[in-house]
């Protein structure tokens, strides 16, 4: 399986994914280009974090112009994986190939420390084999990660599976309090109803090197390839 990852002006995640999915797992990884025309035979494409285009407007809305998006959109549409991590999510969202949106913090801050979240269900390749009672720790760092979405579009989503990772505390408790920016429901990741695109604003890529003292977000990675490689 070969990889692409996406690098828009203000992206800073790129060369962290790079290095995971190159470096620690092994995988032939493409560089593209956001003025690229073609994905080069990429079978998983991922949106980086970072401050696309500097977050004007809105964070993600001009990178969704970028003529790379074209080619995610067809390669999502024909049932191509796509991973969007924190601004990538924004960007998908944007781009409607996420449900939902992602608002300013409720506190108004930009976040960046390690938070706890759990799988909320196995029905994507994203968490199929990531306990539902495990808290993995994963690093956070943004300002509009607030997940919103309608009374109705949370109703279908939750029975259709597509949330796919919530917020929690260090024990697994799903609460208020283990909320860092207001997303509805605790909500950390979603997916789409086809199950072939995932967006979280949590960084697994940020904790997934042993020389970092954390890698529960391996456990994400592992289960994404595994799941998509026997599929």
């Amino acid at each position: 399986m070969k990889f692409g990852v996406i690098t828009f002006p203000g992206s800073n995640c790129d060369q962290d994914m790079i290095y995971v999915l190159e470096t620690i797992m092994g995988y032939e990884v493409e560089r593209l280009w956001h003025k690229d025309h073609s994905l080069k035979g990429a079978d998983f494409i991922v949106l980086p974090g970072g401050f696309s285009y500097g977050d004007y407007l809105r964070s993600g809305a001009i990178a969704n112009y970028s003529p790379i998006m074209k080619e995610v959109v067809e390669h999502a549409k024909k049932g191509g994986y796509v991973l969007g991590i924190c601004n990538g999510f924004q960007i998908l969202c944007e781009s409607k190939l996420l449900p939902g949106t992602l608002l300013h913090n409720n506190h108004q801050k930009f976040v960046c420390k390690n938070i706890f979240m759990k799988a909320n269900n196995n029905t994507s390749a994203i968490n199929a084999e990531v306990p539902t009672d495990q808290a993995l720790k994963i690093p956070i760092a943004h300002a509009e990660g607030r997940y919103f979405a309608t009374e109705e579009m949370l109703n279908e989503m939750n029975e259709k599976g597509q949330i796919i990772y919530r917020y929690c505390n260090e024990e697994g408790e799903v609460t208020p309090e283990a909320n860092p920016n207001g997303s509805l429901e605790n909500i950390a990741g979603v997916c789409n109803a086809e199950k072939n695109v995932f967006g979280m604003m949590p960084h697994p890529e940020r904790a997934a090197d042993p020389e970092l003292g954390n890698t529960d977000g391996l456990k994400i990675f592992k289960s994404m390839v595994q799941q998509v490689v026997s599929a």
